[in-house]
């Protein structure tokens, strides 16, 4: 009773990344210079893929939903804190901090879910070559990519709807430089017991099974590779995946740590360098793992570059 009759915070204060104002300016130029190669990169394979009829593929149409959700997933989150190191205002009201923090989890949400959809489009791919493109249908290939949206929205609405239910009476300054769920969940003075429960439910449904899927679908696949008696041609099996597999690496290799480990062994700075990594770095890594990596799609890039200073010129 006497936390309900407290009044609740209406704006926090985003403390960001460094602890020391003298670092904010180089943390501005770099997050900046990360922010701009991240939504040129994404945005390139987006255009390529989408003007070169050779990559209407599936693998292509989730490389694109991938591209598209790690744009969005960085927008989300380093253009306020860019913008909040310029102005030297950390405030961020209530509704704003969950509006961000839903953005947050869709497109975590859907980023875990794009790379198990993009594994077992892989695994179909050398497992089955010769049934490929009767399985993964047009069809198919749009309930793959359209389900996660749907799904992420139901989950990030329900996080904010139980967020929205808590009192924040105490200290409005986050550790962090966007809203993160945890962190916030740690201001409250209301019992969180509840969203604890389902922040454990959701990262077994969101990371843990995305992540076993993967790990048993390279399991067959890596079986399917070793049977290939040319090893040309495991080679070429082994340099399909080898990008995703990086981007896995990455991804989950974060994710796990913030919310998967135990509370115990979690800090405030493991927290925001983890958050780093799948929020920014990994957005911006992913444009160059899979350019780098695949010969058709360097050569869409190419065509669209000399398209672009062509028609400029």
């Amino acid at each position: 009773m006497e936390a309900q009759n407290q009044t609740s915070a209406s704006e926090f204060i985003l403390l960001g990344l460094a602890e020391m104002p003298e670092h904010e300016t180089l943390l501005f130029s770099l997050f900046l210079c990360m922010y701009m190669v991240t939504v040129v990169g994404n945005l390139l394979i987006i255009m390529a893929i989408s003007l070169d009829s050779h990559l209407h593929t599936p693998m292509y149409f989730f490389l694109t939903n991938l591209s598209l959700v790690d744009f969005c997933l960085a927008t989300n989150t380093v253009p306020k804190m860019l913008v909040s190191i310029q102005t030297k205002s950390k405030f961020i009201s209530y509704p704003c901090c969950l509006t961000q923090m839903y953005f947050f989890h869709f497109f975590g949400i859907m980023d875990s879910v794009l790379l198990a959809v993009m594994a077992y489009d892989r695994f179909v791919a050398i497992c089955h070559p010769l049934h490929y493109s009767t399985i993964m249908s047009p069809c198919l290939c749009g309930l793959l990519a359209g389900g996660p949206w749907v799904f992420s929205c139901f989950i990030s609405l329900t996080h904010i709807l139980l967020m929205a239910r808590l009192v924040f009476c105490g200290s409005n300054e986050l550790p962090h430089y966007f809203c993160d769920l945890t962190p916030l969940l740690r201001l409250s003075c209301t019992d969180t017991s509840v969203n604890k429960i389902f922040v454990l439910i959701v990262a077994g449904m969101v990371i843990a099974s995305p992540f076993i899927c993967i790990l048993a679908s390279y399991a067959r696949i890596i079986m399917a590779i070793m049977k290939v008696p040319s090893a040309g041609g495991r080679k070429k099996a082994f340099s399909t995946c080898s990008s995703h597999l990086s981007v896995v690496v990455l991804f989950y290799g974060t994710t796990i740590g913030v919310y998967l480990c135990p509370s115990s062994v979690r800090t405030a700075v493991k927290e925001k360098a983890s958050a780093v990594m799948y929020t920014a770095v990994t957005p911006l890594l992913n444009p160059f793992i899979y350019s780098l990596r695949n010969r058709d799609l360097k050569r869409a890039l190419r065509k669209l570059i000399v398209r672009r200073v062509t028609s400029s010129s």
